[in-house]
């Protein structure tokens, strides 16, 4: 066996060691205990598995810079550094003045048990770790003769193994160790390839001058829908989950602020690496693929394997955040719900089954949508407008209606989004419309009830003052 391979196995028996110590401790067994690390995750390591659980899209981030350059900072990167620094100043206060641990469980508080429930299956599918576990399982496949289906189950019974013996835990402990691996092999090669080829004259001579351009030689509507995607980090179940777990607001805030500062310098990094990769190799077959050509071409033995176990790092790192987050909302926030047994089950149990369906229906989207860009562009825009105006309620009472309006707002954005998304991917729109994205209709049929309600509320609040 190479250095290589005796690298990555060793990252993965690191790994391992470090999802399995919180038990080793006894941690308890409460459920705040298991879900939220009983509250108590202290700046660093909140800001280091905060970072780590962001960056899980590492070949898709290949992928964007490959075909389109620096838009992939603009839509992948600003947006984000932007709306974190917000949901730091204006949200953190308010989700750490409630007990809820999960996102539908605050929404259940605020609307009530059904809207609770629908809010519960929007988290469950715009948490599904299915582009990162499709990442990690093209990287094994690529490492050994396995197919996409068996790596992605060997993933998946190695990262959820330790979840459930741990919990958010073994998260926490897990990105703190590849919070490190995933920056050393980014830094690693970025040190080769400078050196070796070139700064930014080289780069420039080498690309399409569209991939120094804002919007890469697409449509400002692609951009703008992107952007709209990154409303996301105001309704992330992983920005909820870190922020409660933290032992004071104050931590949560410090932490995010400091998060952006790492989220542009690990930018910087992936989206060099991925310029230098479509500059030295212009014409792959799989884009999704580039950061492997490159390693496989530009590294020496050792180094190669370190940027493997990087690669691994970034995915697995994000993987652990949404396979727990996905799973904690089927089975704790519907299946616990739903269903009334004599003998309430450990929370383990409602994890473990929420674990193996989670895997299983990440599996199964893989196999429907296989790039990562689609997947995070898919999801992200059917869904997002049917969570986003009701959490919001629940942060701010002025922008709340009624739970009958919510409801009502909830089922027209993604009916309307979902059933757009099918004709424009069939060419069934007429002339301009096939140019309009399925997230823009939905946010648009979501305000057409939200807007009247709102101001139909101040109306009413007007005239209760004046009399």
């Amino acid at each position: 066996m190479n250095v290589d391979l005796l690298i990555i196995i060793l990252f993965f028996c690191i790994l391992l060691i470090s999802g399995f110590l919180p038990s080793v401790r006894k941690a308890g067994s409460g459920e705040d205990e298991f879900l939220l690390a009983g509250r108590t995750v202290r700046l660093w390591p909140f800001i280091m598995t905060n970072v780590a659980s962001w960056y899980g899209g590492i070949l898709g981030v290949g992928e964007f810079s490959y075909r389109y350059g620096l838009v992939n900072w603009f839509t992948q990167g600003v947006p984000y550094y932007l709306f974190s620094i917000l949901f730091a100043v204006f949200f953190i206060d308010r989700i750490k003045s409630s007990s809820a641990a999960t996102i539908p469980t605050r929404i259940e508080q605020k609307y009530g048990r059904q809207i609770g429930l629908l809010s519960a299956c929007f988290v469950f599918i715009l948490t599904s770790p299915a582009p990162y576990l499709f990442m990690a399982a093209i990287i094994l496949s690529h490492l050994f003769p396995i197919g996409i289906v068996t790596s992605s189950i060997i993933i998946s019974v190695i990262v959820g193994t330790f979840l459930i013996w741990g919990g958010f835990k073994s998260d926490v402990y897990t990105d703190i160790f590849q919070f490190f691996v995933m920056f050393a092999g980014f830094f690693v090669i970025l040190a080769v390839l400078v050196p070796n080829y070139g700064g930014l004259d080289f780069l420039k001579a080498k690309l399409p001058a569209s991939h120094f351009t804002v919007t890469g030689g697409n449509s400002v509507l692609y951009v703008i829908v992107w952007w709209l995607i990154a409303l996301w980090t105001f309704v992330d179940p992983g920005f909820y989950q870190r922020t409660q777990s933290a032992i004071s607001p104050k931590v949560a805030k410090q932490g995010i602020i400091i998060s952006v500062l790492f989220f542009f310098i690990f930018d910087f990094l992936t989206n060099s690496v991925g310029l230098y990769s479509r500059a030295l190799f212009p014409n792959l077959a799989k884009p999704s693929e580039s950061f492997l050509v490159l390693a496989d071409s530009v590294l020496g033995t050792g180094r190669r394997g370190f940027f493997y176990a990087a690669m691994f790092a970034t995915i697995l790192s994000t993987l652990n955040c949404f396979l727990f987050i996905s799973a904690t909302t089927f089975s704790y926030d519907v299946v616990k719900r739903l269903v009334t047994l004599k003998r309430q089950w450990n929370i383990r149990v409602y994890i473990t089954i929420g674990i193996i369906l989670s895997a299983a229906l990440s599996i199964v989207i893989t196999m429907k949508i296989p790039s990562v860009i689609d997947i995070w562009y898919t999801l992200g825009s059917l869904v997002l407008p049917g969570l986003f105006f009701p959490l919001i309620g629940t942060y701010f009472d002025k922008f709340s209606v009624s739970r009958r309006l919510t409801l009502l707002q909830m089922i027209l954005s993604e009916s309307v989004g979902v059933l757009w998304y099918l004709l424009k991917n069939r060419n069934m729109l007429p002339g301009v419309f096939q140019d309009i994205e399925p997230m823009l209709i939905g946010i648009f049929a979501g305000l057409c009830v939200l807007i009247p309600a709102l101001i139909k509320k101040r109306l009413d609040l007007g005239s209760k003052i004046t009399s």
